[in-house]
């Protein structure tokens, strides 16, 4: 069971065509051919959950015009003993014209102050009432006044207290969130809580860790829309986007929250939790409106993905799950700052070796240990990205020591490869690999001499 608090909200949507522009000013004509109402807001995460096949509860505050939510939730059969009414306040409605899948225009009603202490004390004493019946809290925070920041701190306080997990989709009033088990911010609203203006991979993680320090969380996930998802816990880990087209973002982040929820109501696997969200994701940005995913809409768009270039690359902690039943397994590692003939060729040769070949990459980190502080020219995901583009190439996994001892470890390859100057040398890993293979470079082709011709 899982208990989300927040917004609620209804989406109110007019679909049509507009073939004319107004004769009374110049915005289009828009023949309307059908009106709905959805849950948004907190409301599009319930739909998520529910999609997904959760047992939801709820609780927030509704106000003038609550029979029209009352409806869709009923609709839902989602038990409202959690929805109270206060009718000095308006229900959130926000009203989008949609011309042949083109947003138009919206207009929204809303109150936006926060709600009375009476109110907090209802919806706290909900949650406290039925904290020991649920498995995880989501707060959908849109700033429209229902997690006030007293409300907040006590329902964090009351899940750290009874161990439950809270995750957090934020908003702008970053300081109420501390202690909490996760929030979820985007690349613009980490800018703006940590004032870091996010132009670069170091901005980012410089601003992550600054945010998870500040507010004592245990997790920040920070969604970064077509760069992925960047993940701050024990160490920081960054995962490329999945979508492959993207027709509205509109409620992504609700998928997210409620897929993240899902999952880590099922399996404390984190990991895992951030790449079913990001293919959650990936699905709804494909769809017009606030839309929701299920299982199988998941698990179909990874299926179309296995081959791609993106799933070629492992987080270092994902290793072990790979399978080679009955497979030789090949591994060799390096910079590949700048990729040439001489890299192609060196990985031609340790492919026809076995059945898979694995190739570990040196972390940003690890490469400016190595080669001096102007190194390296191409960030680590873009040189894995490269790697795994090529055909010979099965998986790339960047890994941060010096040495991939502990990357070698995890594989347990068949054969190790090295280059040929490795002769007489002791190589890394040899006495964890069944075979060591030495393979001779292209004369002439290096990163050092491409860098040294570029500087000439």
């Amino acid at each position: 069971m899982i208990l989300v608090i927040g917004d609620f909200m209804i989406d109110h949507y007019l679909w049509g065509k507009s073939n004319r522009i107004s004769p009374e000013a110049p915005v289009p004509v828009v023949e309307i051919t059908k009106e709905e109402d959805r849950l948004g807001g907190a409301g599009n995460v319930v739909n998520n959950l529910l999609s997904l096949g959760s047992e939801v509860m709820i609780a927030t505050i509704l106000g003038d015009e609550n029979e029209r939510m009352m409806r869709l939730l009923n609709e839902q059969n989602i038990n409202t003993k959690g929805v109270f009414v206060d009718n000095t306040r308006k229900t959130i409605i926000k009203s989008r014209v949609i011309a042949s899948n083109h947003q138009v225009i919206r207009y929204d009603k809303e109150t936006k102050n926060y709600i009375t202490k009476e109110f907090e004390q209802k919806i706290f004493d909900f949650a406290k009432d039925n904290i020991d019946k649920i498995d995880m809290i989501l707060l959908s925070d849109y700033e429209k006044g229902v997690l006030t920041p007293t409300l907040t701190q006590k329902l964090i306080d009351l899940a750290n207290a009874k161990n439950k997990k809270l995750i957090i989709d934020p908003k702008n009033n970053f300081y109420k969130y501390q202690n909490a088990y996760m929030i979820k911010p985007n690349k613009k609203e980490l800018s703006i809580a940590t004032n870091i203006e996010i132009n670069t991979k170091e901005d980012l993680i410089k601003a992550g860790w600054a945010l998870k320090e500040e507010l004592n969380l245990e997790y920040l996930l920070v969604t970064l829309s077509e760069d992925g998802m960047a993940l701050f816990g024990k160490e920081f880990i960054q995962i490329p986007t999945l979508a492959r087209e993207v027709y509205d973002v509109t409620g992504a982040g609700d998928t997210v929250l409620a897929s993240l929820g899902y999952f880590l109501s099922k399996n404390d696997n984190l990991i895992e939790a951030m790449h079913f969200a990001n293919a959650a994701a990936a699905v709804v940005v494909g769809k017009v409106g606030s839309a929701t995913v299920t299982i199988n809409e998941i698990l179909h768009y990874e299926k179309n993905l296995d081959n791609s270039v993106e799933h070629k690359i492992i987080p270092f902690d994902e290793v072990e799950k790979l399978n080679f039943t009955n497979k030789k397994v090949v591994f060799t590692n390096g910079c590949f700052d700048i990729l040439h003939l001489g890299h192609v060729k060196y990985l031609q040769k340790a492919r026809a070796l076995g059945d898979v070949l694995i190739v570990g990459v040196n972390s940003n980190e690890s490469v400016t240990r190595l080669k001096g502080p102007t190194r390296p020219v191409n960030d680590e995901f873009d040189r894995a990205y490269l790697l795994a583009s090529l055909e010979v190439v099965d998986y790339v996994v960047i890994f941060k020591e010096d040495t991939p001892y502990e990357l070698i470890k995890k594989i347990k390859p068949d054969i190790l490869v090295k280059g040929a100057d490795y002769k007489d040398k002791e190589v890394v890993g040899s006495d964890i690999a069944k075979e060591v293979k030495l393979i001779d470079f292209v004369d002439g082709k290096s990163t050092t001499n491409i860098i040294s011709k570029i500087k000439k």
